[in-house]
Protein backbone atom coordinates (compact mmCIF):
# COMPACT_ATOMS: atom_id res chain seq x y z
CA UNK A 1 0.00 0.00 0.00
CA UNK A 2 1.20 3.52 -0.82
CA UNK A 3 0.17 6.48 1.33
CA UNK A 4 -0.43 9.88 -0.23
CA UNK A 5 2.44 12.17 0.90
CA UNK A 6 -0.02 14.42 2.76
CA UNK A 7 -1.86 11.62 4.49
CA UNK A 8 -4.81 11.00 2.19
CA UNK A 9 -6.32 7.63 1.44
CA UNK A 10 -3.90 4.80 0.76
CA UNK A 11 -3.74 3.14 -2.64
CA UNK A 12 -3.03 -0.40 -3.63
CA UNK A 13 -0.48 -0.02 -6.43
CA UNK A 14 -1.25 -3.39 -8.00
CA UNK A 15 -4.84 -2.33 -8.61
CA UNK A 16 -3.41 0.49 -10.74
CA UNK A 17 -0.93 -1.81 -12.53
CA UNK A 18 2.08 0.27 -11.48
CA UNK A 19 5.37 -1.57 -11.82
CA UNK A 20 7.05 -2.75 -8.64
CA UNK A 21 10.06 -0.55 -9.47
CA UNK A 22 7.97 2.65 -9.48
CA UNK A 23 5.28 1.71 -6.97
CA UNK A 24 7.16 3.11 -3.95
CA UNK A 25 7.30 6.59 -5.46
CA UNK A 26 3.59 7.30 -5.92
CA UNK A 27 2.54 10.75 -7.11
CA UNK A 28 5.37 13.29 -7.26
CA UNK A 29 5.29 15.77 -4.37
CA UNK A 30 5.48 18.52 -7.00
CA UNK A 31 2.27 17.30 -8.62
CA UNK A 32 0.62 17.01 -5.22
CA UNK A 33 1.53 20.49 -4.02
CA UNK A 34 0.75 22.17 -7.34
CA UNK A 35 -2.66 20.50 -7.32
CA UNK A 36 -3.29 21.72 -3.77
CA UNK A 37 -2.06 25.21 -4.68
CA UNK A 38 -4.73 25.39 -7.40
CA UNK A 39 -7.37 23.95 -5.08
CA UNK A 40 -6.69 26.59 -2.40
CA UNK A 41 -5.78 29.45 -4.77
CA UNK A 42 -2.38 29.58 -3.09
CA UNK A 43 0.74 31.45 -4.19
CA UNK A 44 2.85 28.63 -5.60
CA UNK A 45 6.34 28.88 -4.09
CA UNK A 46 6.59 25.10 -4.25
CA UNK A 47 7.40 23.97 -7.78
CA UNK A 48 10.61 25.47 -9.10
CA UNK A 49 9.49 27.22 -12.26
CA UNK A 50 9.58 30.98 -12.89
CA UNK A 51 6.28 32.84 -13.17
CA UNK A 52 7.96 35.24 -15.62
CA UNK A 53 9.01 34.70 -19.21
CA UNK A 54 12.45 33.99 -20.59
CA UNK A 55 14.53 36.54 -22.53
CA UNK A 56 13.25 37.80 -25.87
CA UNK A 57 16.46 37.02 -27.77
CA UNK A 58 16.08 33.30 -26.99
CA UNK A 59 12.38 33.22 -27.89
CA UNK A 60 13.05 35.06 -31.15
CA UNK A 61 15.69 32.47 -32.04
CA UNK A 62 13.12 29.70 -31.62
CA UNK A 63 10.59 31.55 -33.75
CA UNK A 64 13.14 32.03 -36.53
CA UNK A 65 14.01 28.34 -36.43
CA UNK A 66 10.34 27.43 -36.78
CA UNK A 67 9.81 29.93 -39.59
CA UNK A 68 12.91 28.64 -41.38
CA UNK A 69 11.49 25.12 -41.48
CA UNK A 70 13.45 23.44 -38.67
CA UNK A 71 10.46 21.30 -37.76
CA UNK A 72 11.81 17.81 -38.39
CA UNK A 73 13.95 15.41 -36.37
CA UNK A 74 17.49 16.45 -35.69
CA UNK A 75 20.29 13.95 -35.30
CA UNK A 76 19.45 11.87 -32.26
CA UNK A 77 22.35 13.20 -30.19
CA UNK A 78 21.74 16.82 -31.18
CA UNK A 79 21.61 19.55 -33.80
CA UNK A 80 25.20 20.36 -34.89
CA UNK A 81 24.92 24.06 -33.98
CA UNK A 82 23.61 23.11 -30.54
CA UNK A 83 26.23 20.47 -29.72
CA UNK A 84 28.93 22.97 -30.74
CA UNK A 85 27.45 25.67 -28.50
CA UNK A 86 27.11 23.29 -25.54
CA UNK A 87 30.70 22.15 -25.99
CA UNK A 88 31.87 25.75 -26.02
CA UNK A 89 29.76 26.70 -23.00
CA UNK A 90 30.78 23.58 -21.00
CA UNK A 91 34.46 24.32 -21.53
CA UNK A 92 34.04 27.54 -19.52
CA UNK A 93 33.17 25.69 -16.29
CA UNK A 94 35.00 22.42 -16.94
CA UNK A 95 38.31 23.95 -17.98
CA UNK A 96 38.95 21.53 -20.86
CA UNK A 97 37.96 21.21 -24.50
CA UNK A 98 34.81 19.22 -25.27
CA UNK A 99 34.27 17.36 -28.57
CA UNK A 100 30.80 18.41 -29.82
CA UNK A 101 30.45 15.34 -32.04
CA UNK A 102 31.52 12.61 -29.63
CA UNK A 103 30.99 14.01 -26.12
CA UNK A 104 27.69 15.96 -26.15
CA UNK A 105 24.21 14.43 -26.09
CA UNK A 106 21.16 16.72 -26.13
CA UNK A 107 18.07 15.42 -24.33
CA UNK A 108 14.48 16.38 -23.57
CA UNK A 109 15.41 18.22 -20.39
CA UNK A 110 17.95 17.32 -17.74
CA UNK A 111 15.56 14.80 -16.20
CA UNK A 112 15.73 12.76 -19.38
CA UNK A 113 19.50 13.17 -19.38
CA UNK A 114 19.65 11.61 -15.91
CA UNK A 115 17.40 8.75 -17.00
CA UNK A 116 19.41 8.15 -20.19
CA UNK A 117 22.70 8.14 -18.29
CA UNK A 118 21.47 5.61 -15.75
CA UNK A 119 19.66 3.40 -18.28
CA UNK A 120 22.71 3.45 -20.55
CA UNK A 121 25.30 2.75 -17.87
CA UNK A 122 23.73 0.61 -15.13
CA UNK A 123 23.36 -3.15 -14.99
CA UNK A 124 20.82 -4.71 -12.60
CA UNK A 125 22.14 -4.54 -9.05
CA UNK A 126 24.66 -1.76 -9.68
CA UNK A 127 24.70 0.77 -6.85
CA UNK A 128 24.35 4.53 -7.11
CA UNK A 129 25.13 6.84 -4.20
CA UNK A 130 22.56 9.59 -3.58
CA UNK A 131 23.24 12.50 -1.25
CA UNK A 132 20.02 13.31 0.58
CA UNK A 133 18.18 15.57 0.42
CA UNK A 134 18.22 14.79 -3.31
CA UNK A 135 15.94 15.70 -6.19
CA UNK A 136 13.16 13.12 -6.26
CA UNK A 137 13.73 11.94 -9.84
CA UNK A 138 17.18 10.60 -8.92
CA UNK A 139 15.93 7.63 -6.93
CA UNK A 140 13.13 6.95 -9.41
CA UNK A 141 15.57 6.89 -12.35
CA UNK A 142 17.92 4.57 -10.47
CA UNK A 143 14.99 2.23 -9.83
CA UNK A 144 13.86 2.34 -13.48
CA UNK A 145 17.37 1.37 -14.54
CA UNK A 146 17.40 -1.62 -12.17
CA UNK A 147 20.01 -0.07 -9.89
CA UNK A 148 20.15 0.15 -6.12
CA UNK A 149 20.25 3.55 -4.42
CA UNK A 150 22.66 3.91 -1.50
CA UNK A 151 21.46 7.04 0.26
CA UNK A 152 23.48 9.23 2.61
CA UNK A 153 21.76 11.96 4.61
CA UNK A 154 23.30 15.40 5.10
CA UNK A 155 22.34 17.14 8.33
CA UNK A 156 21.08 20.72 8.35
CA UNK A 157 21.46 23.54 8.66
CA UNK A 158 25.10 23.11 7.48
CA UNK A 159 24.44 20.18 5.05
CA UNK A 160 28.16 19.43 4.72
CA UNK A 161 29.75 16.48 2.91
CA UNK A 162 32.49 14.62 4.79
CA UNK A 163 34.54 11.53 3.96
CA UNK A 164 33.33 9.82 7.13
CA UNK A 165 29.71 10.32 6.10
CA UNK A 166 30.03 9.43 2.42
CA UNK A 167 32.52 6.57 2.52
CA UNK A 168 30.01 4.21 4.18
CA UNK A 169 27.89 4.24 1.02
CA UNK A 170 30.74 3.18 -1.32
CA UNK A 171 31.76 -0.38 -2.11
CA UNK A 172 33.03 -2.47 -5.02
CA UNK A 173 29.42 -2.51 -6.27
CA UNK A 174 29.28 1.29 -6.59
CA UNK A 175 28.83 2.33 -10.21
CA UNK A 176 28.19 6.05 -9.75
CA UNK A 177 27.37 8.92 -7.43
CA UNK A 178 24.86 11.64 -8.30
CA UNK A 179 26.35 14.96 -7.27
CA UNK A 180 24.37 18.21 -7.48
CA UNK A 181 25.97 21.62 -6.93
CA UNK A 182 24.52 24.23 -6.63
CA UNK A 183 22.25 21.94 -4.70
CA UNK A 184 18.50 21.45 -4.81
CA UNK A 185 16.94 21.80 -2.25
CA UNK A 186 19.52 23.08 0.27
CA UNK A 187 21.05 25.85 -1.85
CA UNK A 188 24.56 24.65 -0.97
CA UNK A 189 27.48 25.24 -3.29
CA UNK A 190 29.75 22.46 -2.08
CA UNK A 191 33.19 23.90 -1.36
CA UNK A 192 36.53 22.62 -2.73
CA UNK A 193 37.12 20.34 0.27
CA UNK A 194 33.70 18.71 -0.15
CA UNK A 195 34.19 18.31 -3.90
CA UNK A 196 37.56 16.69 -3.19
CA UNK A 197 35.86 14.14 -0.91
CA UNK A 198 33.52 13.12 -3.73
CA UNK A 199 36.33 13.03 -6.29
CA UNK A 200 38.66 11.02 -4.07
CA UNK A 201 36.02 8.38 -3.37
CA UNK A 202 35.06 8.17 -7.04
CA UNK A 203 38.68 7.56 -8.00
CA UNK A 204 39.28 5.10 -5.15
CA UNK A 205 36.23 2.99 -5.99
CA UNK A 206 36.41 3.50 -9.78
CA UNK A 207 32.96 5.12 -9.81
CA UNK A 208 31.44 7.67 -12.17
CA UNK A 209 30.27 11.09 -11.01
CA UNK A 210 27.01 12.28 -12.54
CA UNK A 211 27.32 16.01 -11.92
CA UNK A 212 23.96 17.80 -12.05
CA UNK A 213 24.91 21.42 -12.78
CA UNK A 214 21.56 22.88 -13.88
CA UNK A 215 21.85 25.78 -11.39
CA UNK A 216 25.45 26.60 -12.32
CA UNK A 217 24.63 30.20 -13.30
CA UNK A 218 22.42 31.00 -10.31
CA UNK A 219 25.10 31.50 -7.68
CA UNK A 220 25.65 33.90 -4.79
CA UNK A 221 28.66 32.62 -2.85
CA UNK A 222 31.21 32.29 -5.69
CA UNK A 223 31.52 31.32 -9.33
CA UNK A 224 30.59 27.73 -10.13
CA UNK A 225 33.37 25.29 -10.98
CA UNK A 226 32.61 21.80 -12.28
CA UNK A 227 33.89 18.78 -10.37
CA UNK A 228 35.01 17.50 -13.78
CA UNK A 229 37.88 20.01 -13.63
CA UNK A 230 39.54 18.26 -10.66
CA UNK A 231 42.54 15.95 -11.28
CA UNK A 232 41.53 12.55 -12.63
CA UNK A 233 37.85 13.49 -12.98
CA UNK A 234 37.59 14.33 -16.69
CA UNK A 235 37.40 10.65 -17.66
CA UNK A 236 34.81 9.69 -15.04
CA UNK A 237 32.41 12.66 -14.93
CA UNK A 238 29.14 13.24 -16.77
CA UNK A 239 28.19 16.94 -16.70
CA UNK A 240 24.41 17.37 -16.76
CA UNK A 241 23.03 20.74 -17.82
CA UNK A 242 19.84 22.49 -18.88
CA UNK A 243 18.62 25.51 -20.80
CA UNK A 244 15.55 25.90 -18.60
CA UNK A 245 17.01 27.22 -15.34
CA UNK A 246 19.49 29.70 -16.81
CA UNK A 247 17.08 31.15 -19.35
CA UNK A 248 13.80 30.83 -17.37
CA UNK A 249 12.28 28.50 -19.99
CA UNK A 250 11.70 25.32 -17.98
CA UNK A 251 8.85 24.19 -20.23
CA UNK A 252 11.11 23.96 -23.26
CA UNK A 253 12.80 20.87 -21.80
CA UNK A 254 16.21 21.11 -23.45
CA UNK A 255 18.97 19.43 -21.47
CA UNK A 256 22.30 17.78 -22.16
CA UNK A 257 24.94 15.35 -20.97
CA UNK A 258 28.63 16.02 -21.56
CA UNK A 259 30.89 12.99 -21.08
CA UNK A 260 33.91 11.20 -22.54
CA UNK A 261 33.11 9.44 -25.81
CA UNK A 262 32.77 5.85 -24.47
CA UNK A 263 30.34 7.04 -21.78
CA UNK A 264 28.48 9.20 -24.30
CA UNK A 265 27.97 6.14 -26.50
CA UNK A 266 26.20 4.40 -23.62
CA UNK A 267 24.07 7.47 -22.92
CA UNK A 268 23.08 7.76 -26.57
CA UNK A 269 22.13 4.10 -26.74
CA UNK A 270 19.41 4.80 -24.17
CA UNK A 271 18.48 8.32 -25.34
CA UNK A 272 17.65 7.15 -28.87
CA UNK A 273 14.92 4.89 -27.49
CA UNK A 274 13.58 7.36 -24.91
CA UNK A 275 12.87 10.49 -26.97
CA UNK A 276 15.18 10.00 -29.99
CA UNK A 277 15.84 13.75 -30.09
CA UNK A 278 14.97 16.99 -28.34
CA UNK A 279 12.75 19.52 -30.22
CA UNK A 280 14.76 20.79 -33.18
CA UNK A 281 13.80 24.51 -33.18
CA UNK A 282 14.38 24.72 -29.44
CA UNK A 283 17.82 23.18 -29.88
CA UNK A 284 18.64 25.94 -32.37
CA UNK A 285 17.45 28.55 -29.87
CA UNK A 286 19.62 26.86 -27.23
CA UNK A 287 22.63 27.16 -29.55
CA UNK A 288 22.08 30.88 -30.06
CA UNK A 289 21.44 31.48 -26.34
CA UNK A 290 24.63 29.75 -25.21
CA UNK A 291 26.75 31.35 -27.92
CA UNK A 292 25.39 34.74 -26.84
CA UNK A 293 26.36 34.33 -23.18
CA UNK A 294 29.78 32.97 -24.14
CA UNK A 295 30.35 36.13 -26.20
CA UNK A 296 28.90 38.58 -23.66
CA UNK A 297 28.33 37.92 -19.95
CA UNK A 298 25.89 40.82 -19.44
CA UNK A 299 22.80 38.59 -19.42
CA UNK A 300 24.24 36.27 -16.76
CA UNK A 301 25.36 39.20 -14.61
CA UNK A 302 21.83 40.61 -14.71
CA UNK A 303 20.34 37.17 -14.00
CA UNK A 304 22.40 36.78 -10.82
CA UNK A 305 21.64 40.33 -9.70
CA UNK A 306 17.87 39.81 -10.09
CA UNK A 307 17.98 36.47 -8.27
CA UNK A 308 20.02 37.99 -5.46
CA UNK A 309 17.26 40.59 -5.05
CA UNK A 310 14.53 37.93 -5.01
CA UNK A 311 16.56 35.81 -2.58
CA UNK A 312 16.81 38.73 -0.16
CA UNK A 313 13.11 39.50 -0.47
CA UNK A 314 11.98 35.95 0.33
CA UNK A 315 14.46 35.54 3.17
CA UNK A 316 13.07 38.74 4.71
CA UNK A 317 9.46 37.53 4.27
CA UNK A 318 10.10 34.10 5.77
CA UNK A 319 12.12 35.40 8.70
CA UNK A 320 9.57 38.13 9.32
CA UNK A 321 6.85 35.47 9.49
CA UNK A 322 8.83 33.53 12.11
CA UNK A 323 10.89 30.98 10.14
CA UNK A 324 14.55 30.18 10.71
CA UNK A 325 16.09 29.82 7.24
CA UNK A 326 19.19 28.44 5.54
CA UNK A 327 20.86 31.14 3.42
CA UNK A 328 21.23 29.64 -0.08
CA UNK A 329 24.63 29.95 -1.74
CA UNK A 330 23.19 28.98 -5.13
CA UNK A 331 20.00 27.76 -6.91
CA UNK A 332 16.66 29.50 -6.38
CA UNK A 333 15.44 27.70 -3.26
CA UNK A 334 15.35 28.50 0.46
CA UNK A 335 14.94 25.92 3.22
CA UNK A 336 12.90 27.05 6.25
CA UNK A 337 12.72 25.19 9.57
CA UNK A 338 9.14 23.97 10.10
CA UNK A 339 9.76 22.46 13.55
CA UNK A 340 11.42 25.59 14.95
CA UNK A 341 8.35 27.50 13.71
CA UNK A 342 6.07 25.34 15.87
CA UNK A 343 4.92 22.62 13.48
CA UNK A 344 5.44 18.93 14.31
CA UNK A 345 6.90 18.17 10.88
CA UNK A 346 7.28 19.49 7.35
CA UNK A 347 4.24 17.68 5.89
CA UNK A 348 1.92 19.23 8.48
CA UNK A 349 3.47 22.64 7.87
CA UNK A 350 3.11 22.37 4.08
CA UNK A 351 -0.52 21.25 4.37
CA UNK A 352 -1.33 24.09 6.79
CA UNK A 353 0.43 26.79 4.77
CA UNK A 354 -1.13 25.85 1.43
CA UNK A 355 -4.59 26.19 3.02
CA UNK A 356 -3.49 29.60 4.28
CA UNK A 357 -2.55 30.58 0.73
CA UNK A 358 1.16 29.79 0.25
CA UNK A 359 2.43 26.53 -1.28
CA UNK A 360 5.83 25.05 -0.45
CA UNK A 361 7.48 21.63 -0.76
CA UNK A 362 8.04 19.43 2.32
CA UNK A 363 11.69 18.51 1.94
CA UNK A 364 11.24 15.04 3.44
CA UNK A 365 10.16 14.13 -0.12
CA UNK A 366 13.85 14.51 -1.04
CA UNK A 367 14.92 11.77 1.40
CA UNK A 368 14.90 8.02 1.68
CA UNK A 369 11.39 7.10 2.82
CA UNK A 370 12.95 4.91 5.51
CA UNK A 371 15.05 7.81 6.85
CA UNK A 372 13.23 11.11 6.26
CA UNK A 373 14.31 14.45 7.67
CA UNK A 374 10.94 16.02 8.44
CA UNK A 375 12.20 19.44 9.55
CA UNK A 376 12.49 21.53 6.38
CA UNK A 377 10.20 23.29 3.90
CA UNK A 378 11.49 24.33 0.49
CA UNK A 379 10.36 27.68 -0.92
CA UNK A 380 11.19 28.82 -4.47
CA UNK A 381 12.08 32.45 -5.19
CA UNK A 382 12.10 32.17 -9.01
CA UNK A 383 9.04 34.41 -8.96
CA UNK A 384 8.12 38.01 -9.76
CA UNK A 385 8.62 40.41 -6.87
CA UNK A 386 4.85 40.96 -6.86
CA UNK A 387 4.32 37.23 -6.34
CA UNK A 388 6.74 37.18 -3.42
CA UNK A 389 5.03 40.25 -1.91
CA UNK A 390 1.64 38.51 -2.13
CA UNK A 391 3.08 35.47 -0.37
CA UNK A 392 4.43 37.79 2.32
CA UNK A 393 1.03 39.40 2.80
CA UNK A 394 -0.61 36.00 3.19
CA UNK A 395 1.94 34.75 5.66
CA UNK A 396 1.85 37.95 7.66
CA UNK A 397 4.46 38.96 10.21
CA UNK A 398 4.52 36.62 13.17
CA UNK A 399 1.56 34.54 11.96
CA UNK A 400 3.26 31.15 12.00
CA UNK A 401 2.66 30.51 15.68
CA UNK A 402 -1.08 30.98 15.25
CA UNK A 403 -1.12 28.76 12.13
CA UNK A 404 0.86 26.03 13.90
CA UNK A 405 -1.58 26.03 16.83
CA UNK A 406 -4.65 26.11 14.59
CA UNK A 407 -3.62 23.24 12.28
Amino acid sequence: MIADPLGNAAMNHRSHQTSDRLAPFGESIFSTMSRLALEHNAVNLGQGFPDFDGPSFVKEAAKRAIDEGQGQYSRSFGLPSATRAIARYSAHSAGFEVDPEREVTITAGCTEAIAAVLLGLLNPGDEVVLIDPSYDSYAACVAMAGGIARRVRLTGPAFRITDELLRSAFSNRTRAILFNSPHNPTGRMFDPDECAVVANLAREFDALVLSDEVYSEITFARKHSSIASLPGMRERTVILGSLGKTFSLTGWKVGWAVAPAPISMAIRSAHQFLTFCAPTPLQQACAEALDAVCDDGAYLTQLRWEYRERRGALLSILRGAGFECVDPEGSYFILADAIAAGFPDDMTAASTLVKAGVASIPASAFHDQADPDQRWLRFAFCKRMETLALAGARLGAGSLGALAKAR
